[in-house]
């Protein structure tokens, strides 16, 4: 049984406050954050990055995600498109799935050549490392869910208008490749996981539980993040609060609807 929403909420309660503190400190220190989520589709990485950046300022904390690259990045160094969207200073990017498309989708549906496969899983290592010995720091989670759980979701996908957008024919497709994207995941590990760029993987099955996990560990490697709100002075208004006064325009009558 998942975890109730009731006990999430408690829970991701006090993280949030860390969050926030954790984003004063990479503003105040200039640092730069990055943070990839991949997994199977029905993962759940759209939920994890809303966990993240819910009561953050979106203007410090962008997410990423990108849609199949055009004719003219087809033609460009693959990992250029990615890099536009790195962070400057002060800032913290979410990459909803990143340049591992190449190790994962790209290599299961058969998008990319395995020579195309093979020359991105010897040059990540090298281009994350450049990434970190510059001072970025990289995060990078794979959110795990078996198979019962991706069927389950999937129909939630299929029956819930509000869902049905997240349903795409490559989702479909993935439902008869789940042990050919095991192979690819733990090719991609063995070629990526590195002591200066490792990847940690943390269960989803259940959703809430896997948010918890992933924000508290996130939170745990960024070192004395801690930082104090800036302190500022609200003086009292000085008279009566003033009431909006409308001469051009008015506003549109009220909802009147039940509940």
């Amino acid at each position: 049984m998942g975890m109730k929403r009731k006990d999430y909420e408690a829970a991701l309660a006090p993280l949030t406050l860390e969050l926030v503190s954790m984003a004063r400190w990479v503003k105040a220190t200039g640092a730069r954050v990055v943070v990839l989520f991949e997994g199977r589709d029905t993962a759940g990485k759209g939920g994890a990055i809303s966990a993240v950046r819910a009561e953050l300022n979106p203007r410090q904390c962008r997410t990423v995600a990108l849609t199949k690259p055009t004719e003219a990045e087809m033609g460009q160094w693959y990992f250029q498109r990615y890099v536009a969207h790195l962070p400057t200073a002060g800032e913290i990017v979410l990459f909803d799935r990143s340049w591992y498309n190449r190790a994962g989708v790209e290599r299961v549906m058969g998008y990319a050549s395995p020579e195309q496969v093979e020359a991105f899983l010897k040059a990540v290592p090298a281009f994350e490392k450049l990434l970190v010995d510059d001072g970025i720091l990289l995060f990078k989670y794979w959110l795990a869910a078996d198979q019962e759980k991706q069927e389950e979701r999937l129909r939630e996908r299929l029956d819930d208008p509000l869902k049905r957008w997240k349903l795409s024919p490559i989702d479909l497709a993935a439902r008869e490749k789940y042990d050919d994207y095991t192979k690819a995941r733990e090719a991609m590990l063995k070629a990526t996981h590195t002591e200066h760029a490792p990847w940690t993987l943390v269960d989803f099955n259940d959703q809430r539980r896997g948010r918890l996990t992933l924000v508290r560990d996130l939170l745990s490697r960024i070192p004395d993040s801690h930082a104090e709100p800036e302190a500022i002075d609200f003086p009292d208004l000085g008279r009566k609060p003033a009431k909006e006064k409308f001469k051009v325009l008015k506003p549109i009558p009220d909802w009147e609807g039940g509940g």
